[in-house]
């Protein structure tokens, strides 16, 4: 089978992951992590995992199946980070979507669905582990089961996340760490930190669980 990843980022978090994945892949499977769209040579499947080029309908048609990932139970959830907004919506149950790309965005068809259940007290590392290990569980599912996967079309009314901006990780210094902490817990102190603002100045938040606690 000849395999495609496609991921923009190469400091994307699930970067690493990726470039172990595709290794383990070989040599049962010809395997390529591309970083451009241009890069892609197609073949029998290609994954866009945090990607942020437009894939048209001609790149895709040089592959067999073209998929994304969507951590929501679409289609409700479309759009942005759609697990930070569930979690900050005090959600603990967590679906997260392996379906076709196709043109408009994140309406193609479910392939297979992974759970994900969160305590609570996860912070964002922990967060991303969880559901980069779906992601990797929905990507083997997809190499097994190309040959008898039976997409079905997503039914229901959408809803849509909105792109996140900085200033959705500004704390309130007023109000209790309590009321703000799945804000706190998602926030990534490397890319998007949790802040304040304070006699004229600017703090940064960053949160880590202690090595030891005793309640």
């Amino acid at each position: 089978m000849r395999i495609s990843v496609l991921c923009s980022d190469h400091n994307h978090p699930i970067h690493p992951l990726l470039v172990r994945w595709c290794e383990a892949l070989r040599p049962a499977h010809t395997v390529e992590l591309a970083y451009r769209k241009a890069e892609l040579s197609g073949g029998d499947l290609l994954f866009l995992i945090s990607c942020q080029e437009i894939i048209d309908a001609d790149t895709r048609a040089r592959y067999r199946a073209s998929l994304v990932i969507h951590a929501s139970d679409l289609p409700l959830g479309r759009g942005w980070s759609p697990l930070v907004w569930q979690l900050l919506e005090g959600r603990d149950d967590i679906v997260v979507t392996l379906l076709e790309a196709v043109d408009e965005v994140d309406a193609g068809a479910i392939w297979h669905q992974e759970q994900l259940h969160f305590a609570g007290h996860e912070l964002v590392d922990e967060i991303n582990a969880a559901l980069f290990d779906a992601e990797l569980a929905l990507m083997d599912y997809a190499v097994a089961n190309l040959e008898t996967i039976r997409p079905r079309p997503q039914t229901g009314a959408p809803s849509y996340y909105r792109r996140r901006m900085p200033e959705d990780s500004r704390i309130d210094p007023r109000r209790s760490l309590a009321d703000q902490f799945n804000l706190l817990r998602v926030a990534d102190a490397a890319r998007y930190p949790a802040f304040f603002d304070h006699l004229g100045q600017r703090y940064e938040i960053i949160l880590r669980k202690a090595e030891s606690h005793e309640p």
